[in-house]
């Protein structure tokens, strides 16, 4: 196989080859020129760089015939049909069927190539991270998790029963006072750094929320006062609830509880976009 390399590599053909590819580095100074600094490719080359690559198979194909190179294949090759021909990286020319309904839906590696997009948008706020208007590379939860808010920390578990208890009893009586005023002070494990880090004072962020370390008892329970949920979610098949149930009807089926059937992704919409 090296000796076939070296004569491939040496033949007019693949010279020709090579030398209509064109490569070229951009330096820093050809910044200042957009016709210079314009990326000239926008997907990877249709053309083999290794037109050697794959001359035992060919050879035995020319000289077998398709049928019995493809017995043969299939017999000797473990996965013979693998989709990355059992590469770990796909090569540039690699192309992937990604739905089993329309054949036409493909995904190449890194096609559009990353030099050929526009350029990154680093946006200030995005509705579609967390609530709208808000920073949107703020990843933290804790302050937004009102599902969990009377369950996960034992210092606040129902800590709104505690208070229902206290306000039912004697508001005059001395150790009610002071229970409700301990109650109210919230416990005393979170008070935050003030905004005090190894860096210095830093004030990027009022309701110390930001980072956890500047957190404080009274601002996460207000950023969860504010988060808590007011309105009553329902199913996605509430609205076609008839239909389910005229046919489980029309085929003497025991009703289900809910609607079945929903919440599957195409492929194609799992595949990641950049």
């Amino acid at each position: 196989m090296i000796r076939a390399t070296t004569v491939l590599r040496s033949s007019s053909g693949f010279k020709k080859h090579t030398a209509d590819i064109s490569a070229r580095a951009v330096s820093r100074a050809d910044l200042s020129n957009p016709s210079l600094a314009k990326p000239t490719a926008t997907s990877a080359p249709e053309e083999t760089m290794m037109p050697w690559n794959g001359w035992f198979s060919s050879f035995l194909k020319d000289k077998l015939g398709n049928e019995k190179y493809e017995k043969l294949r299939k017999l000797v090759l473990y996965r013979p049909d693998d989709n990355l021909g059992m590469e770990q990286m796909p090569r540039p020319n690699t192309t992937l069927k990604i739905s089993d309904e329309n054949p036409d839906l493909k995904i190449k590696f890194r096609h559009p190539s990353p030099g050929s997009q526009p350029p990154v948008e680093l946006r200030s706020a995005d509705p579609s991270f967390g609530n709208a208007g808000e920073d949107p590379y703020d990843v933290s939860y804790y302050k937004r998790d009102t599902g969990r808010r009377y369950t996960s920390d034992p210092a606040t578990a129902m800590n709104h029963l505690e208070k229902i208890k206290l306000q039912l009893l004697p508001e005059d009586h001395p150790k009610v006072k002071e229970a409700l005023e301990e109650h109210e002070k919230g416990p005393g494990s979170s008070p935050g750094n003030k905004g005090m880090f190894a860096t210095g004072k830093s004030d990027f962020d009022p309701t110390g929320l930001r980072a956890t370390m500047s957190a404080s008892y009274e601002a996460a329970e207000a950023s969860l006062d504010a988060n808590m949920p007011d309105h009553l979610p329902t199913p996605k098949w509430f609205a076609k609830q008839d239909e389910i149930v005229a046919w489980y009807e029309e085929r003497d089926l025991p009703v289900s509880i809910g609607g079945t059937g929903y919440g599957t992704v195409p492929t194609h919409a799992r595949v990641a976009r950049w």
